[in-house]
């Protein structure tokens, strides 16, 4: 507000040039992006990223389902294939690969080689795994609170991009201004400055 009524007392000052003004202009504007654009441009990209997130929890959570696997036999491999088990995390083990049979949400019975939690399983060991509708081992479906925090911290670097942006276009459009502003004196002092000081000339 001091910037804005500066620049309204500042407009018939007989000193200003116009690129003072526009400067000036420029400042207020890009005060404006800053504190409006920037976080309006975060927002909108964390709630489209929400909803868009959302969306796919939702899907997630009506098209997997949690089945009891039955260990049959240790397939010798250990670590898992890109499918995260809770239960494994809390316990500190390393994922194995072993073959079990389950049933699926159909009622279909299946045998195959799943990711279980633990390494420490013997046959006949039940654990929980997570499968779609056709019975096939899936990763636990997106949880709604993660979806959530990982749409604010999307709008939080959109923000924060944005303002890097703002302030970048503010110094590209002051530096130009000034080396205009330079030019223009170096043309008046081209013009006039070999006649500086003489008499009669005006100067």
């Amino acid at each position: 507000m001091r910037v804005v009524l500066g620049i309204w007392r500042w407009r018939h000052n007989p000193l200003r040039r116009t690129t003072d003004l526009v400067e000036a202009w420029v400042a207020v504007l890009a005060a404006l992006l800053l504190v409006l654009g920037a976080p309006a441009a975060g927002w909108l990209s964390g709630a489209e990223l929400n909803s868009s997130l959302q969306h796919t929890v939702a899907v997630q959570q009506h098209e997997r389902h949690v089945s009891r696997a039955v260990m049959v036999a240790d397939t010798g491999q250990r670590g898992g294939t890109g499918i995260f088990d809770p239960e494994s995390a809390a316990g500190r083990n390393t994922n194995a690969q072993v073959i079990a049979r389950w049933t699926t949400p159909g009622g279909a019975h299946k045998v195959g080689t799943v990711t279980a939690p633990s390494t420490r399983l013997q046959p006949g060991d039940t654990f929980s795994i997570w499968s779609d509708t056709h019975g096939t081992q899936v990763p636990p479906p997106m949880n709604s609170s993660v979806a959530h925090f990982h749409a604010v911290f999307s709008g939080v670097v959109a923000a924060l991009f944005a303002a890097l942006l703002v302030l970048g276009a503010w110094r590209l459009a002051v530096w130009e201004i000034v080396q205009r502003r330079y030019r223009r004196l170096d043309r008046q002092w081209a013009r006039l400055g070999p006649d500086w000081g003489r008499t009669g000339t005006g100067s």
